[in-house]
This record gives C-alpha cells, structure tokens and sequence, in this order.
C-alpha cells in the first residue's frame, strides 16, 4: 500500500528514492507525485513539510544460471555532484581541491578549465568540506538547496553567485543584492523577490 513521506532538511528526491529503494525518476514521475512536481519543477528543490508519495516497490525477477557469481547495480546510484568555481567572474581553473562527503574524502584532483568539479557522490550524503588549494575552505549542505521563489532559497543562490556574503545577511544588503542581480539580469531592479527574478535566479544559478 503506497505511503507518505514528509520531506526534512536535506531531503530530495533522489535520497528519498535511495531510501525506499526507487529509481528517483520513478518517484517523481509517479501520478501521485504529480501536484508535487507541478509545484516545485525541479526533484532537487523540496521544501521541508513536503509530502512524497512512497509507491509499493514492484519485485523484479531475473534469470541466472546456478553455481556463478553475479553482479547487480542499481541504476541512478550514485549522484553526480557539479559546482563552478568563479572569482570576479572569471573561472578558477586548474586548481587543486580535495571533496569530502560525510567524513570520507570522495574525490582529489583539479577543477578543468571552466573551474568546474563533478564528481560521483551517494545519494544520501548531507554534509561536506571542499579544500582548495592548501587552506581555502568551504563548508557545504548537501540537498539543502530551498527553492528560488522562497527567500531561503534566493538568498543561498545570491550567495552562492557571489552577489550576497551571507545568506543570513541583514534585509538591506539582501535587498541590494536583489537590486544588483536584477540590473544585471535586465530586470526592473525593485529589490523585490517576485517570479520572474526566481526564475532567472534558477537560470543564473543553474538550479
């Protein structure tokens, strides 16, 4: 009998899948998870208090032959983690980092041309710690991205496009940053958070 869940800090629906054992395309595209995904767009971006529909899991048979090892691999595990690292608007390429997930260093090597990093990360994981270079490091929430009409969620992307320095900023500099995303992005600069600066703050951020 399918159930509900209710989506906590750090959920999406690719940990929510991990969890109860779905592929994530199977749970965000099932019919019960349809005004869900009408209202949020995007399975990365749920908002704590969410409700998910959790389907029966349909057993799958497979034929094997007898006295042989075999090896199966779910599908969409792991999560492919992408970050962009700018400075003053230009790429920050070829620089050495070191990516740990929930305590365990998953990845070392150096961003590519564009400051780019992706790496393979499980579905689950909360928390991490990017180093870059000898001493610069970032904290990072894991799935804790809230979404881009909310002011959680426009504050983490302004800070994250290094327009804001904190998302726990005072109303006046969140303001201003606003201000500054919208001029750039050829929007009236009101200040405001209203559809259309979310949406192009999605575009900008790619999330």
């Amino acid at each position: 009998m399918p159930t509900s869940y209710e989506v906590k800090a750090g959920d999406c629906i690719a940990s929510i899948a991990f969890e109860h054992g779905f592929f994530p395309e199977t749970l965000w595209r099932d019919p019960a998870n349809a005004a869900l995904r009408e209202e949020r767009g995007d399975p990365n971006v749920l908002v704590e208090g969410d409700q998910v529909t959790i389907p029966d899991l349909r057993p799958k048979e497979v034929s094997c032959a007898t006295s042989r090892t075999h090896v199966f691999r779910r599908r969409g595990v792991p999560e492919m983690f992408k970050l962009q690292l700018m400075r003053r608007g230009r790429p920050r390429g070829d620089l050495p980092y070191r990516l740990e997930v929930d305590g365990a260093v998953v990845a070392e090597g150096r961003t590519d041309a564009r400051g780019r990093i992706e790496v393979y990360i499980p579905p689950n994981a909360q928390t991490g710690k990017l180093v870059l270079g000898e001493s610069e490091e970032y904290e990072l929430q894991l799935g804790r991205l809230a979404a881009a009409d909310t002011e959680a969620g426009a504050r983490a992307r302004l800070v994250n496009l290094g327009l804001l320095e904190a998302a726990d900023d005072a109303a006046e500099p969140y303001a201003g940053a606003l201000r500054r995303f919208q001029l750039g992005s050829g929007l009236p600069s009101s200040g405001e958070l209203d559809a259309a600066t979310a949406a192009k703050l999605v575009e900008a951020h790619g999330r």
